[in-house]
Parts: structure tokens; sequence; C-alpha cells
């Protein structure tokens, strides 16, 4: 997102709500891992009152959006597999399936939920689940809490601190911010990534 992200979803009023809906849904659904879903849910509800907008629909469409996003990316996960993805892929890499699926043998069904807040792997979890033998059914359940945990807490977060300010003058500061910060966790395991794979291959084979 440019730093004229508040000028523009200003500039649409209500239509903001749908744009953050299809970015969202883009986000996860089309597998696309590069847009900063967090700051755009932040963003939307800091600004609801501008946008002439309940923060509470805010919050509603962005659940819908992300829950929605997932069940496209679970399908995509259980009709073409793994065949999808490729080591030397732009986007559909082969690292990021394996990177969704230590995150969820790590924490289990739970990290439907917690993937939410992680960039990235957010965007995978949803097809490495549709690949494995998780049920559907299971999955939406677990799919729906986590979307709207994630779409309430950045919802209220945005529009409270909107409150503030400094907050509500900086806006587009607040949301680079909200990227750096959340780029920080795909950081700390590339580089324990590529810390395993030199221990790895500086080990003697026996």
């Amino acid at each position: 997102m440019s730093l004229n992200l508040s000028s523009f979803l200003q500039g649409l009023g209500p239509w903001a709500l749908v744009v953050m809906a299809a970015f969202l849904i883009i986000e996860t659904g089309l597998l696309f891992p590069f847009l900063p879903g967090d700051s755009l849910i932040f963003t939307v509800a800091l600004l609801a009152p501008v946008l002439n907008v309940p923060v509470w629909l805010v919050m509603l469409v962005a659940a819908a959006a992300a829950i929605t996003g997932d069940q496209i990316g679970f399908e995509i996960g259980r009709r073409r597999g793994r065949r999808l993805f490729r080591p030397d892929a732009r986007v559909f890499k082969t690292r990021y399936l394996e990177e969704a699926d230590h995150f969820f043998f790590r924490w289990g069904r739970g990290a439907i939920v917690l993937a939410r807040f992680v960039p990235v792997v957010r965007t995978f979890i949803a097809p490495a689940i549709g690949a494995s033998t998780l049920r559907h059914r299971t999955f939406t359940i677990w799919n729906a809490l986590g979307g709207i945990l994630w779409a309430t807490l950045l919802g209220l977060a945005g529009y409270f601190l909107g409150q503030i300010p400094v907050v509500a003058h900086n806006v587009e500061l607040i949301g680079v911010g909200i990227v750096v910060i959340s780029v920080v966790p795909i950081v700390i395991a590339a580089l324990a990534r590529r810390r395993r794979i030199a221990s790895e291959s500086s080990t003697p084979s026996p």
C-alpha cells in the first residue's frame, strides 16, 4: 500500500468496504500473499466515521471476506493439491507451502486461527490444509472463528486508536508500521531456515 492509502480510501467513501473485501479475498482466496490485509482493515476501521460507515459493518465485511477467501483457498488445495506449488515459482513457492505445513503441525487446528495474524502463512494455510485429510466442516468452523477474531481485533484497534489525535493524523505511517511489524515473523522464519540449512550442510555425513 502506498502512503496515499488514507486519501484513496476517503475518496471512495462507503465503497472502501468493497475494496477492502476484494483485497482480503485476493490475499487468501487467490493466494496472493503480498497484500497487507492487516493494515487495510485497521485503516478502514480508523476512517469509519469519515467514510460514514459504522465500525461494526467494517468488521462484518472484513470477517466475511476473510472467511470466504480461506474457503476458496481450501478448495484450491483440495482440488489441485500440491501440484500447484513449485520451488522455482514466483508466487506459489514450495517453501510457502512447507511453512504453512510446519505452522499447522506445530499448532494443530488452532493454527487456522493463529495463521490469520501471520503474513504469507495466512495466505497458504488454507490450501495446505485443503491438501490434507482434515474434514471440510472442521476447517470451516475454525476458519470462521479465526476470521471473526482477526477482523474484530483489528477493527476495534483501528476505531479506538483513531480517536487519538496523533494516530488519526498519521494514518499512513501507522499503516506502514503495521506492515513492517507483520513482516518481522517472516524475516525471523527465513533467517532461522537459512541457519538450519547451513547447519545441515556443514554437518559431516556419517
